[in-house]
């Protein structure tokens, strides 16, 4: 068996006889890697090594001291990888950096070693093939896990270099090819990697390793920076390693180059951009990351003068105000909370305090940042009512009401900001007060914010030169006018309104508040506005008069016609609108709960709104409106059926298409049934007698438990749905001789009529059913008194149900009888046609063909011929008269022509005698009159024409 100094030997000579090989020919392709040194051309590099016989020598125990063969054996693996790692080799040169790591400990002569080994490991991973990519993945991760573990290696330089490896490795780009046949890893692969390596974690959990280390821990904070600036999932790693806790409490620690707090606020804004705020937020909320946070931002505030520096302090500000929102975080226990009231106040309220003393702003952007986070800071931390107490003591609302003036009235001495930035702070100052000034009404009425409110109302509607920018958020629509202005004072009146304090209420009405509102609800316009901002102003107005006037019938007197005829301009909005999404919708709501807030309970209003057709309006907007609104318009008319002026005019409307207000009710009534599944057979019958009003929700908690305290599903059916306004309206309108309804009304009308009883039944039937679940066995005369209820219920929907099956039957039978005519007018119709043909027909026969003419005469005068009378035998008892008297005129009368003639006077005994006549009987044939044969020639030429001897 050869020894070990054997095999040295033998690697020794072959190694020898390698490096006295001669170099290729020219002309032979080179597949090996060169190394291209600038201004010396290409130079052929060796041959690849073969890292298992490298790592066979680093760990053979017998070639422990062969240091120097180790170090030339290193050299040549750097050398040979210049261009970056396969894929294929990570494996061993992850152990390789394990070993060197170990034996830098004892020998510092492999430091060189190991940090070009790291240096090598910031460049691409190589892959060989498409393939190599999936198969190789778990050994890059593995690797590029090592690098943060290789943190724990007690050298500055190492440290350094693993860090500004990983970096380079997250953000390079390759611009040469390194190779035939090599293709290096694209930025997303390698960036991909480096997220499941979870190498973040392990460089965050290296940071209390670095203390007495600033510039290695400057360059692990800069790594860190630059994993966290794009990568959602590095973030969520450092937040898992407790990185902003961590990087918060050293933050301020001694820095000449000041580089230290940048890279640490820099690194917490992109876990609050990129990561979970809430787990930020956890970490941050403890006494000792405030007070450094504190400490910072006193710092830059009082001696940060460069733009850069007052851009950290104004991103320290905001990292406060995310702590600010954690009702847990210390933050008045610290005393940073009192410290940034007073800088919110500031320069509006003087103070002797040091630090505002010779406190100085320039008044530039980054100030003016700072001002609008401290009023916003102000608002986060209104959330918790202990603050309130320091907004007292450090005049927060003096300050803000000093903001919201207009620029004509305040002192231009004491603001050194830009009109743009005053702007910008009064509409920021108006929205901070909408929080902050419902929690301290007390320095609210001390501070007449009614009466400066109210003129700033007329300062945004007079015209004058002033010119809104609108460049803020809350300056949003306001470009050009004051609208945002009102806007956010309206929002305020209408916030402090919402309270119902009496003393603010009665302090409005008593500064002329309702007819304020009222005038400029009809300056703004009316309801079609298609501006999303105006509409938004009308519908806050509408809601301060509705509060205002909701309980007091004094102010329902001021409210007067001129609020009447707003209201009713407001009700005539195109329904078209009401789904556009710019908020008609809310104004229409608005609208009707100002009606009936200001309106019902005033009988003058109500006669008013009466006269100008409010019932009308209000019939059409239920007959336009989507179902959501329903319920408010249906109340309303409920309180507005108690004035007796109310109901004919409740039977006079009529819809668009003719139906009358009942049928109305009717249709609602059953879309509200369809909606709620209650069950109805399709004639619109009770189905179900023992249960006739309940619906599918109902049912689903029939079997559930209701807690005492809780009203049950039935008393619940009562307010969610319309049907009992429904039923109360025709409690006012009766039941009976109701207009404009058809059979399938009147078998609603039938179930609406008992919607009372049977409601009652239903809550009785629950609470059988409760005792039944809870186990309780009511006594016999409430078990019986339950059971006859439960029987009267059931007999009352059968009755309901005969009645509608009665409806049913008239109504089937009206329908056949109405079928019946109508056939026979149809059959009445086709044989008069048929006739109208016939005869037309008969007639262009004649005209068309003379042989059919001369048939027609030739049965004409037979028809005439067999009409004449017969003569008749001496023993007839029938006498006639000659009628003819001679020298009289024939007389002719339409249609008919007869000669008249007189008895003589002495036959007659008089000239008054009566004339005798015996007419003879004109026969019919085919519906024309016959000639007699003693008719002259005269009455031949008349077809209908006769003559009567």
């Amino acid at each position: 068996m050869p020894t070990s100094d054997t095999r040295i030997r033998k690697s020794s000579n072959a190694m020898a006889r390698v490096s006295k090989t001669p170099s290729r020919k020219p002309g032979v392709p080179v597949v090996n890697h060169k190394i291209t040194v600038k201004g010396k051309g290409e130079i052929a590099n060796p041959k690849p090594v073969d890292l298992n016989r490298v790592l066979r020598l680093l760990q053979d125990p017998l070639a422990v001291s062969l240091k120097e063969r180790h170090l030339f054996t290193l050299k040549r693996v750097v050398k040979t990888y210049h261009k970056g790692f396969l894929l294929r080799d990570l494996e061993n040169i992850c152990k390789i950096l394990d070993i060197c790591t170990e034996k830098i400990k004892d020998h510092p002569e492999y430091t060189p070693i190991l940090y070009n080994l790291l240096k090598m490991c910031g460049l691409p991973f190589l892959k060989e093939k498409t393939s190599d990519e999936v198969k190789y993945t778990d050994a890059a991760k593995q690797s590029l896990s090592q690098l943060g573990y290789l943190m724990r290696v007690p050298n500055a330089d190492v440290r350094l270099q693993t860090c500004a490896s990983i970096s380079s490795f997250y953000n390079s780009a390759t611009t040469k090819p390194p190779g035939p046949g090599l293709q290096p890893l694209s930025v997303s692969s390698r960036r991909r990697l480096l997220e499941q390596s979870g190498v973040a974690e392990t460089l965050v959990l290296s940071l209390a390793l670095l203390e007495d280390q600033l510039a290695v821990r400057l360059q692990l904070l800069h790594t860190l920076q630059v994993l966290s600036c794009t990568s959602e999932v590095h973030c969520e790693l450092m937040l898992k390693a407790q990185a902003a806790q961590k990087i918060c409490v050293h933050m301020n620690e001694p820095d000449p180059s000041g580089q230290l707090l940048f890279r640490s606020s820099e690194i917490l804004w992109n876990l609050l951009e990129r990561g979970c705020p809430q787990e930020l937020t956890d970490q941050l909320s403890n006494i000792d990351c405030i007070l450094c946070l504190k400490e910072a931002f006193l710092n830059q505030l009082r001696h940060g003068h460069r733009n850069y520096d007052q851009q950290l302090r104004n991103d320290l500000l905001v990292i406060t105000t995310l702590i600010a929102e954690n009702p847990k975080a210390p933050l008045i226990e610290s005393g940073f909370a009192r410290q940034l009231i007073l800088f919110a106040t500031f320069p509006e309220m003087k103070s002797h305090n040091p630090l505002t003393r010779n406190l100085k702003l320039t008044f530039n952007n980054e100030d003016f940042e700072m001002k609008k986070l401290l009023l916003n800071l102000v608002v986060v931390m209104s959330q918790d009512l202990s603050s309130v107490q320091l907004f007292r003591e450090g005049r927060v609302m003096l300050a803000l009401m000093y903001l919201v003036k207009p620029p004509d009235t305040a002192q231009s001495s004491g603001r050194g900001w830009t009109p743009v930035q005053q702007e910008e702070l009064q509409l920021q100052a108006l929205a901070t007060l909408t929080t902050v000034a419902p929690l301290m009404l007390e320095e609210y009425m001390t501070c007449q914010a009614n009466t400066c409110l109210l003129m700033l109302l007329e300062w945004c509607v007079q015209e004058d030169a002033y010119f809104g920018q609108g460049h803020s958020f809350h300056g949003t629509g306001g470009r050009g006018s004051k609208k945002a202005q009102l806007r956010y004072c309206v929002r305020l009146l209408r916030s402090m309104v919402s309270l119902a304090n009496p003393i603010i209420n009665q302090d409005l009405c008593d500064q002329g508040a309702i007819s304020l509102l009222i005038g400029l609800l009809m300056l703004l316009g009316g309801p079609d506005d298609e501006d999303a901002v105006a509409l938004e102003i009308k519908a806050d107005l509408q809601l301060i008069l509705s509060t205002v006037c909701e309980s007091d019938l004094h102010r329902k007197e001021l409210f007067g016609t001129e609020g009447v005829d707003m209201t009713v301009l407001f009700l005539k909005m195109n329904p078209a609108k009401f789904f556009s999404g710019m908020g008609h919708s809310k104004l229409i709501l608005s609208t009707v709960d100002c009606v009936w807030s200001c309106i019902i309970g005033c009988f003058t209003n109500e006669d008013v709104f009466l006269e100008r057709e409010g019932i009308f309006l209000l019939f059409d907007l239920i007959h336009s409106s989507p179902m959501t609104m329903h319920g408010v318009v249906l109340g309303t008319l409920l309180e507005l059926c108690d004035n007796p002026k109310a109901l004919p005019h409740v039977h006079a409307w009529r819809g668009p298409d003719g139906q009358s207000a009942p049928h109305l009710l009717l249709q609602l009534w059953r879309q509200e049934e369809e909606d709620l599944g209650v069950q109805r057979d399709q004639h619109g019958r009770i189905t179900d007698p023992v249960r006739p009003l309940v619906h599918a929700h109902q049912e689903q908690q029939a079997q559930e438990w209701t807690p005492a305290h809780t009203p049950s599903a039935a008393v619940v059916d009562v307010a969610e749905n319309q049907r009992c306004k429904i039923y109360s309206l025709f409690c006012k309108l009766g039941f009976e001789d109701l207009p404009g309804l058809v059979a399938e009304d009147y078998i609603t009308l039938s179930i609406v009529s008992r919607y009372l009883d049977l409601k009652t039944g239903e809550v009785w039937e629950e609470i059988s059913r409760e005792l039944a679940l809870e186990g309780v066995r009511p006594v016999t005369p409430d078990a019986e008194a339950l059971e006859t209820i439960s029987q009267a219920t059931e007999d009352t929907a059968k009755r309901v149900l005969e009645q509608q099956s009665a409806m049913l039957q008239r109504q089937e039978e009206e329908e056949a009888q109405k079928e019946r005519q109508t056939y026979a007018e149809i059959r009445s119709h086709h044989k008069q046609h048929e006739l109208t043909a016939k005869s037309w027909e008969h007639f262009v026969a004649k005209t068309s063909d003379h042989k059919i003419l001369k048939e027609c005469k030739k049965r004409q005068e037979k028809s005439i011929e067999s009409s004449r009378p017969k003569a008749k035998g001496k023993d007839s008892s029938t006498i006639y008269h000659h009628t003819h008297i001679p020298g009289l005129q024939t007389t002719t009368f339409c249609g008919r022509v007869m000669a008249v003639e007189s008895t003589p006077a002495h036959l007659t005994g008089g000239p008054l005698a009566n004339t005798d006549l015996a007419l003879a009987r004109v026969p019919m044939q085919g519906g024309a009159l016959q000639k007699l044969s003693q008719a002259t020639q005269q009455d031949l030429e008349h077809p209908k024409a006769v003559s009567v001897q």
